[in-house]
C-alpha cells in the first residue's frame, strides 16, 4: 500500500511538472507550483519526514505562492516570449542533471541499514541523547542541541531571505506610488 501511495504521488508530481512546463499564464503557473508543493509535502509525509513536510507546505505552498501572486500582481499575468535560442540553457540543464545523476550512483540504497549514516552518528543520537541532553524526544534533542548551530543557521537564512523580500517589495510599492 505504501508503495502505491509513493508511486501515485510521484506520478502526480511528474504530471504537475509537465503541465507547469507547458503553461503560459503566470497566474496558472503560480497556482500549479503551489499544487506541486502540496504534493511534495504529501510525499514527505509518506516517507515519514513530517518536519520537512510541514516546511514544504508552509514555505513552498504557502509563502512562495503568496509571493508569486504578489509579484504577478505587480508585473502582469502573461509571460513574455523570448526570441533567443534556447540551446545553451537546455545544454546547461542537461549537463547539470547528468552530473547530479552520476553523483548519486554510489549512494547507498534507500533504507539500507548498513549505510554509513546508520552505523556512526545515528546510534549515538538514539542511545545517548536522553542522558546527554535530558529531552525525551530524540528529534527535538538532535535539532535543539546536537545540531543547534545548524538549525540557527537555517533560521538566519530564512530570516535574511524574508528581510530581502520585504525590502524588494517595499521598494516596488514606493515606486508604484510615485508614478501615480
Amino acid at each position: 500500500m505504501e508503495t502505491i501511495v509513493n508511486f501515485s504521488l510521484l506520478i502526480l508530481l511528474a504530471l504537475t511538472v509537465i503541465v507547469l512546463i507547458r503553461m503560459k499564464s503566470l497566474l496558472a503557473i503560480a497556482l500549479s507550483s503551489g499544487v506541486y508543493s502540496f504534493l511534495s509535502a504529501g510525499l514527505f509525509v509518506a516517507m515519514e519526514a513530517l518536519d520537512v513536510a510541514f516546511t514544504e507546505a508552509a514555505v513552498g505552498a504557502g509563502i512562495t505562492t503568496i509571493l508569486l501572486l504578489g509579484t504577478i500582481a505587480i508585473t502582469g499575468r502573461e509571460q513574455t516570449v523570448s526570441k533567443h535560442k534556447k540551446f545553451l540553457p537546455i545544454a546547461v540543464i542537461t549537463i547539470t542533471g547528468a552530473a547530479l545523476i552520476y553523483g548519486t550512483l554510489d549512494m547507498p540504497l534507500y533504507g539500507d541499514a548498513n549505510a554509513p549514516i546508520h552505523t556512526h552518528v545515528a546510534p549515538h543520537y538514539l542511545t545517548q541523547s536522553s542522558e546527554e541532553i535530558g529531552i525525551p524526544n530524540v528529534v527535538t534533542s538532535v535539532l535543539a542541541s546536537y545540531r543547534g548551530y545548524d538549525t540557527l543557521g537555517e533560521v538566519a537564512v530564512i530570516f535574511t531571505a524574508a528581510v530581502g523580500v520585504l525590502l524588494l517589495l517595499g521598494k516596488t510599492a514606493k515606486r508604484g506610488r510615485r508614478k501615480q
